[in-house]
């Protein structure tokens, strides 16, 4: 097998950081001029996106391969879900059971480089950023075009934080890009310090906690004031059965609040599972003994339960509350894993395949799109980029990629590709 994809990438970094340099200082896009901004049908399909920082490995967790060598393989054995033939890790039980709700798509692929900033601004923006252009999260597009649902609402949130360092000083994809300031995400930490008792302690025990640290272009919510913002954001309000029912981690609490902002008027809601891969447990397994020191074990352990726990009551809140069916629920990290195992026991950075969870917001569940091959290195059929995953979203969200208009009166194609169309 090639290893073209692997972590040796030292010319490619070199090339993104030049890329990303050059022309920084440029005013804005070059961008065709001005069109009506074309929209779908439905115009109430909210979104969550739980963002796996650090790139789960797909070998492990979505597209097992237990036919592969043992070095190829893993430890983990697959399990089946409750759809016929769907089958995903052992350690994602709960995600398993509700299988019917949820789409893999295994395909997933892309040429950048194998770094975690290229794949941050890929799978949030649709596009690599380069000569100091960026592309808009998809959140700022919807909140530039659609605004807020309710006035003390922003329409656009992003918990427990932004992705911080994760090794290349360059953008993560999570601002509005030429869109502006005003429409990036406002950003709040979930504070969960005393999570097992919800409502004791002092009163900011159990609220969302705004980051007095964020970067300057991150935008602030002011009308925290106001009943409807603060109920919205007060986590003490869900019971302590709830609460458990997340996790008593930051994730789980984080998800549990999206669920909240997005049920009191928030449009789209950017969950980072972590905001660094260094010196923490994160899917970024490539378990040097140091700074990246995450083993397959942790997975097992920590990270898979994790996931599992928080992604399958998040689905099923959704469903009981009547939610499901108009808010897109997304699970992505920034790439895959390579398909060999390193000498360390862990697995390293691949942007040959990997996989991608789609729910809720109108799309149909209870499929496998795509596949790798025998050792989930490559793509055997149905390969999607980034681009479409863009595609996608926007299309679920009601929103025509092609055709957004900027501020400064002309338009920009957000998702140059098509929408992966068995998901409608």
């Amino acid at each position: 097998m090639s290893s073209k994809k692997g972590t040796s990438a030292s010319w490619s970094r070199r090339k993104f950081l030049k890329a990303g340099a050059l022309g920084a200082g440029a005013a804005g896009l070059i961008l065709p001029d001005v069109v009506s901004a074309g929209t779908a049908t439905n115009q109430e399909v909210n979104c969550i996106l739980l963002f796996l920082v650090g790139g789960p490995s797909h070998l492990d967790t979505f597209d097992m391969k237990p036919n592969a060598p043992e070095n190829v393989r893993g430890p983990f054995r697959p399990a089946p879900t409750s759809v016929p033939g769907m089958q995903i890790s052992e350690h994602l039980p709960r995600t398993a059971s509700l299988a019917k709700y949820f789409s893999i798509v295994r395909s997933v692929h892309h040429t950048a480089a194998p770094i975690h900033e290229t794949g941050h601004q890929l799978m949030q923006t649709g596009s690599l950023f380069t000569e100091g252009r960026e592309s808009p999260h998809f959140g700022s597009a919807l909140s530039y075009l659609r605004g807020p649902r309710d006035r003390d609402v922003p329409p656009f949130v992003v918990v427990p934080g932004p992705i911080r360092s994760t090794g290349v000083s360059v953008s993560h994809g999570q601002t509005a890009g030429p869109l502006g300031e005003r429409f990036g995400p406002m950003f709040y930490d979930v504070a969960v310090e005393n999570s097992a008792s919800p409502r004791s302690g002092s009163e900011t025990d159990c609220m969302v906690q705004e980051d007095r640290e964020r970067p300057v272009e991150a935008r602030r919510f002011e009308s925290l004031t106001s009943m409807t913002t603060r109920r919205a954001f007060d986590l003490r309000r869900e019971s302590e059965a709830t609460r458990s029912r997340y996790g008593l981690h930051t994730f789980g609490q984080s998800t549990l609040l999206a669920r909240r902002l997005v049920e009191h008027g928030v449009r789209f809601v950017t969950v980072n599972m972590f905001d660094t891969v260094f010196d923490r447990l994160t899917w970024d397994c490539h378990a040097d003994g140091a700074t990246l020191a995450t083993t397959l074990d942790d997975y097992a352990t920590t990270l898979c339960p994790m996931f599992d726990q928080t992604y399958s009551a998040l689905l099923e809140d959704l469903h009981q509350r009547g939610m499901l069916s108009n808010t897109l629920v997304l699970a992505f990290g920034e790439f895959g894993r390579t398909p060999v195992i390193n000498a360390r026991g862990g697995r390293d950075h691949w942007t040959g395949a990997w996989s991608v969870l789609f729910a809720g917001g109108g799309l149909r569940g209870g499929q496998v799109i795509g596949a790798t091959d025998a050792w989930g290195g490559e793509i055997k059929d149905r390969p999607v980029q980034p681009a479409n995953i863009a595609a996608t979203v926007y299309r679920s969200l009601g929103i025509d990629p092609n055709v957004i208009p900027t501020t400064t009166g002309r338009v920009m194609a957000c998702a140059a590709a098509e929408p992966i169309i068995e998901l409608f």
